[in-house]
């Protein structure tokens, strides 16, 4: 069966557009995020367009494109456009599929709608990606939580930074999640490196 995942995190800013473009580029996959919000240095379809080595035909375009780096409904609010729900729909198309969410589980998308909600809708695997720092324990077992609260498949947990056995451990046994592996810090951090790092530290069979 051809691999259709969802890559979100406990949070912003935990690696999970890195990860995505690690695992789209190794999967040979294409690449969607249905909301961007906050386009600075294009947002992160550049990002994954730079570090997957995917073509350029790989990169699909966001169902919408909204300027301020906040929530996807306040993004919205600030720049006069609606978010329907009907158009973030997964394309249809040949080979497998990475789509990225925005920021954690329980983000904002319209009204009281949900990254998590919008997950239990496709009914697709997730990918939790989630930092090894401090703190991390409560944030990725109240993100599995409510994932499982809606009925969303999940993967397992891909975690990054440096090695943190007991968090990483903990999280796996406590969650009943699969540890599927860690991306370290990179430098430089480029699709060579990034591409050499999830081939050492992850099996791609888990993702097929």
């Amino acid at each position: 069966m051809t691999a259709r995942i969802v890559v979100t995190g406990t949070d912003t800013d935990v690696g999970k557009t890195v990860f995505a473009a690690s695992l789209a580029g190794a999967l040979g996959a294409s690449y969607w995020k249905p909301v961007q919000a906050g386009l600075e240095e294009g947002g992160d379809a550049a990002t994954v367009a730079r570090l997957s080595g995917l073509a350029p035909e790989h990169i699909l375009a966001e169902a919408y494109r909204l300027t301020t780096p906040c929530s996807p409904d306040r993004a919205a609010e600030i720049d006069g456009v609606t978010i329907d729900p009907a158009r973030l729909v997964p394309p249809t198309l040949d080979g497998p599929l990475v789509i990225e969410g925005a920021g954690g589980v329980l983000v904002p998308v319209a009204g009281k709608l949900v990254f998590a909600d919008l997950f239990a809708r496709w009914a697709l695997p997730v990918v939790l990606v989630a930092r090894t720092a401090l703190g991390t324990i409560n944030h990725s077992l109240l993100s599995i939580e409510a994932l499982r609260a809606r009925g969303v498949p999940i993967l397992g947990v891909a975690f990054t930074g440096d090695a943190v056995e007991h968090s990483e451990a903990t999280i796996a046994r406590i969650g009943g999640v699969k540890r599927l592996g860690r991306l370290p810090h990179l430098a430089p951090l480029d699709a060579d490196t990034l591409a050499a790092a999830f081939a050492a530290h992850f099996d791609v069979a888990d993702f097929r």
